[in-house]
């Protein structure tokens, strides 16, 4: 798929956007990917239909960054790599916040899909800065913020109900250290769990963006998730998708 059909399909998909004008808010998504079979694997969960966001969308575990995100202490470092590409087209990024953002995939990954991405350890503190992440030390597991890679960024269009500058991460399947049952349910912010293929995601009728995303993401998994390679960042400039790379 070639870029400009991408920021074709990005411009030509209908959207409301009539709403007043919002500042987007930081954000960041975690994709899961299995490439231990023949054809890479990617975790999607399917959002309850009563929700007033995306409703019975397949999406990707991820949500809003949170103030205590930046307080949990972590296994690694984010690869200095990574941060020159999550600081760049933004003078609000720091590396502090840069880390609070790859926390910010690993605990709503977490809250969603009761996986956790990390390391185990043998230190297990009593308790930690937010009960959001004290599952993480009750567990003994501490987020590996090394085993990410930043694949996409994208800020959601003017005149959305809901805007969101997301970053995309991915990480392999061996990076999760623990798994809690039952966080996902009829009753749960996500209702399924479905490990798909990548050349099978088409059926599941994503958002454009979503699917954008995952091209890129299999065109970098093809050359071994290489964190030197430029990252697509998705956004609007004078009421036009454009894509830069980063």
């Amino acid at each position: 798929m070639t870029k400009g059909d991408q920021i074709t399909r990005l411009n030509r998909f209908p959207r409301d956007l009539s709403h007043p004008y919002y500042r987007p808010r930081d954000a960041a998504t975690l994709i899961i990917v299995d490439r231990s079979g023949a054809e890479p694997k990617a975790l999607f969960g399917k959002r309850h239909a009563g929700h007033a966001f995306m409703p019975g969308m397949y999406v990707f575990p991820g949500g809003r960054l949170e103030s205590h995100d930046r307080l949990m202490p972590s296994a690694s470092d984010l690869d200095p790599v990574t941060i020159a590409k999550l600081s760049a087209s933004t003078q609000r990024m720091t590396p502090s916040r840069a880390r609070a953002l790859a926390l910010t995939a690993v605990r709503e990954t977490f809250e969603e899909t009761g996986l956790m991405i990390g390391v185990r350890t043998d230190h297990k503190p009593a308790r930690v800065a937010d009960p959001a992440w004290q599952p993480f030390a009750d567990h003994g597991v501490s987020p590996d913020l090394a085993a990410l890679h930043f694949v996409a960024r994208a800020i959601t269009p003017p005149g959305r109900a809901r805007r969101f500058d997301t970053r995309f991460f991915a990480v392999d399947t061996t990076t999760i250290a623990h798994e809690v049952k039952d966080v996902v349910g009829p009753e749960s912010e996500l209702t399924e769990l479905s490990w798909v293929p990548l050349s099978d995601v088409g059926r599941l009728g994503l958002l454009p963006i979503t699917a954008v995303v995952l091209e890129e993401l299999e065109s970098q998994t093809r050359e071994g998730l290489p964190r030197d390679r430029p990252v697509p960042f998705f956004h609007v400039k004078n009421r036009h998708f454009i894509k830069e790379m980063l």
